[in-house]
């Protein structure tokens, strides 16, 4: 018999309704970026939004909780998004623009923490890199710019088409993957970045030119990988952009459960 597709998670994007707003402006909307999601079914792989369960709608909804989705779910990818409140590391905001969003933080906090618990792999993206690190008791540079001197430019508007190099050591889960090379170019967009690791987190990559830290991994079980960088941005096959298929499918091996 052939296997099932596996079943990924991935965390929702929220929009919160906007003052004075009508129409959709004026709900609460769930969102995933296509690419991330054509990314992960690049692979054969169902994906399934996770919405948050806070209790703000009108309908009243049933008792199935957060803790049950690892149940039904092979994995969880956390994607990119809305700055992550510093009052969850600790902080104060140091620009009103930098407030984040407490609401999402708690929801894929919750999340996190019950996939982790349930031993199913999880893998961030951008944002989501931030908030493994800071659900482990980690901490952020509010802002690259301002925080960090000398700093490489990490937010362009190039957006998508704008890419520096990252590196990592021979000794790290990407070296082996990587085998042949310790470099790559990457899609990385982000203001915000890692400052003090998480609770059994190590660096898996820093910047090439300024060092920060461009993904971290979980040591131990179960599988964890947060990258600061997009894969879901990196067109197959470019020459000039580091193959992500191979970190993919070690997230869904993860899934399938072999890896460990």
């Amino acid at each position: 018999m052939s296997r099932r597709p596996l079943r990924i998670g991935l965390s929702a994007r929220i929009y919160h309704p906007q003052p004075g707003a009508t129409g959709l402006q004026s709900k609460s909307l769930h969102y995933l970026e296509q690419s991330v999601a054509h990314w992960v079914m690049s692979r054969d792989v169902m994906v399934f939004m996770i919405p948050s369960v806070s209790g703000d709608g009108i309908v009243h909804r049933s008792s199935i909780r957060l803790s049950d989705y690892p149940q039904y779910l092979d994995g969880l990818v956390l994607q990119g998004g809305a700055d992550i409140c510093p009052q969850c590391y600790g902080e104060e905001p140091l620009h009103p623009d930098w407030a984040g969003d407490r609401l999402r933080d708690a929801y894929e906090m919750e999340l996190f923490h019950e996939f982790v618990e349930a031993g199913r792999p999880v893998l961030g993206i951008c944002r989501g890199a931030q908030l493994i690190n800071v659900a482990l008791g980690g901490t952020l540079y509010q802002d690259i710019a301002t925080q960090v001197t000398p700093a490489g430019v990490h937010v362009h508007a190039d957006y998508d088409r704008h890419f520096h190099d990252i590196v990592w050591d021979a000794g790290s889960g990407l070296a082996r993957l990587y085998p042949k090379v310790t470099r790559g170019s990457t899609v990385s967009i982000h203001h915000q970045a890692i400052r003090a690791l998480g609770r059994g987190l190590r660096i898996e990559a820093r910047g090439a030119d300024d060092e920060m830290v461009e993904a971290v991994r979980l040591e131990g079980k179960p599988y964890v990988l947060g990258l600061q960088w997009h894969p879901e941005f990196h067109p197959p096959g470019c020459p000039t952009l580091l193959d992500c298929t191979p970190i993919l499918d070690e997230f869904l091996t993860a899934a399938r459960g072999r890896l460990w």
